[in-house]
């Protein structure tokens, strides 16, 4: 009797310290804290606040304004803080744009079209150009070949009226040829890396997103 007695107690302790084993490490299990996919965020968690995404999305794309001077990225925040439709690479596509429409009417004579993307001195200097181009007989044969870059070097809000001027770097072959059409200057088949600042400027407070353009600068 007292060898069973004591093998019943050598069994009861052996699943007693199982039993504790198992049971101790599922409540240090318990104790951890588990996260759920439809957990609140780490602010319920760790009493952290978490940033709003919004905050963290940048106003204007941040490619667009790396490399920017201090001065120039105020600027174009200043603009966009007061338009709200302003997007600077939908502005950019569009100055690119412009800036192909304007050389291309001013190389044929087109004043319509100039009178509607400029504003009237831009415009007067355009058209004075072409009446004394047409007194001597001349026109011209230019043909835009490439934009190799365009960047954005100053931009400011007046008022409001914003202004910002743009860098074109931009390959052309220009031919200036007489009445009977023979070539006076320049040449067909060599193109000319031509350097322009071009500003163009809108009422933001405008119902239409139309930009004229303000001044024209070598770059």
């Amino acid at each position: 009797m007292i060898v069973e007695i004591v093998i019943l107690a050598m069994i009861a302790a052996f699943l007693g310290l199982r039993l504790y084993s198992v049971l101790g490490r599922r409540a240090e299990h318990e104790e951890e804290s588990i996260p759920h996919r439809f957990d609140a965020g780490d602010e319920d968690r760790k009493g952290e606040a978490v940033p709003n995404v919004a905050q963290l999305r940048p106003a204007q794309p941040v490619q667009q304004l790396e490399g920017m001077l201090p001065a120039v990225e105020r600027g174009v925040r200043a603009i966009a803080a007061a338009d709200s439709r302003f997007d600077i690479l939908g502005f950019l596509e569009g100055a690119k744009g412009a800036y192909g429409m304007v050389l291309e009417a001013f190389w044929t004579g087109d004043k319509e079209t100039l009178r509607e993307l400029c504003d009237s001195d831009v415009y007067a200097s355009f058209s004075g150009a072409i009446d004394a181009r047409e007194a001597a007989g001349h026109t011209l044969d230019n043909k835009l070949i490439r934009i190799e870059d365009y960047k954005i070097m100053g931009a400011e809000l007046d008022g409001r009226t914003a202004r910002i001027s743009v860098l074109f770097v931009a390959d052309i072959a220009a031919v200036t040829r007489d009445a009977d059409g023979n070539v006076v200057a320049g040449s067909l088949d060599d193109a000319v890396e031509s350097r322009d600042v071009w500003t163009f400027s809108r009422d933001v407070k405008s119902s239409t997103p139309d930009w004229i353009l303000d001044e024209t600068d070598e770059g």
